[in-house]
Order: C-alpha cells, then structure tokens, then sequence
C-alpha cells in the first residue's frame, strides 16, 4: 500500500460527500448555443413535463423528479444516478444502456418500457409498475430481481420480449438466460 493511499481515500470521500450534499438546483435545464441535448444534473424538475422528447445521451444525475411525466422519452445511453423518480410517468421511456444505479423507481410507471443493459444496481423499484417492460442484460439487485419477478407480466411492444423472460424469471428456480445479441 503506497503512503498516499489514505490521502487518496480521503479526497475521494470528500468528492462524493459535496456532490450529494451540495442541494439541488431549482431551474429546470436548457439548451445553451451549441448544446445537442439539456442537462438536467442535480436539478429540481419535480412535475415536469417530458413525454416524447428525445434526451439521449443527456443527463439527470442527482435531479428530483417525482411525479414527472416521462412517458415514451428517449433516455438511451444517459447517466441517471442517485435521481429520484417516484411516481413519475414512465411508461414506454427507453432507458437502454443506462447508468441508474441508485435511483429512486419507487411507484413509477415502467408499463412498456425498455430498460435493455441497464445498471440498475441499488436502485429500489417498489410499488412499479413493470408489466411489459424488458429488463433484458439489466444489472439488478438480486432482492430487486425476486421481487420484479413476483409480478412481471406482459409482452414488451418495441421489443418482443417477455417480462418474465428478460428478468430471467423461473418457477423452477433456473434461470432464463436470452441468447447474446448476434448468436
């Protein structure tokens, strides 16, 4: 262990600590000249309205979004960790090849929802809603996975895929496991 380890700990926690108690911003997010998509980073979007916009690639890291209408919007390949999201509009949004790790799914409306390589882990997603939705390739909790399972129903409209099937749900206790892309 070098002697600049426990500095290098130290600096570190100290990031982490002032990005989560640094308090969120209170305007919502707008394109600037040259910008290609808002960024709605620690931001205090509580109620807004969403449904159908294109933000891939965007950010909404840390933003308070509960009750939010997010339905059918384009989230692929954003960052959306340690975000709160609960009771918000869901349904149909794309979330394929997401970082959400830590993020609030409480309550939410995920009905038809593609959330295709998710990493989802430590995120809690009590009370959603999921039916048709495709988790496939998602990382989740093992906890979160058994729970999802319990009441995953329905057929994904965009992908084709079973619920049950994309959380590698099994009445038998063996796993489902889809083919990889391309075999």
């Amino acid at each position: 262990m070098s002697q600049y380890q426990p500095l290098k700990s130290f600096i570190g926690l100290l990031i982490v600590s002032l990005f989560l108690l640094t308090p969120c911003l209170s305007v919502e997010a707008v394109l600037n000249v040259g910008d290609e998509v808002p960024n709605y980073v620690r931001s205090q979007i509580t109620g807004i309205d969403l449904h159908g916009q294109d933000l891939s690639k965007s950010s909404i890291a840390g933003a308070t979004a509960r009750d939010a209408n997010l339905s059918d919007v384009d989230l692929h390949g954003t960052v959306v960790t340690l975000a709160d999201l609960k009771g918000s509009n869901l349904n149909g949004i794309n979330l394929t090849d997401t970082l959400s790790d830590r993020v609030n799914f409480q309550k939410t409306d995920l009905r038809n929802a593609v959330l295709v390589n998710m990493i989802a882990s430590g995120s809690s997603f009590a009370g959603a809603s999921i039916e048709g939705a495709d988790f496939s390739y998602a990382v989740l909790d093992s906890d979160d996975q058994r729970n999802l399972c319990e009441i995953a129903e329905g057929t994904n409209p965009v992908t084709g895929i079973d619920t049950r099937d994309s959380l590698e749900c099994s009445d038998r206790g063996i796993g489902y496991k889809p083919p990889m892309p391309g075999s």
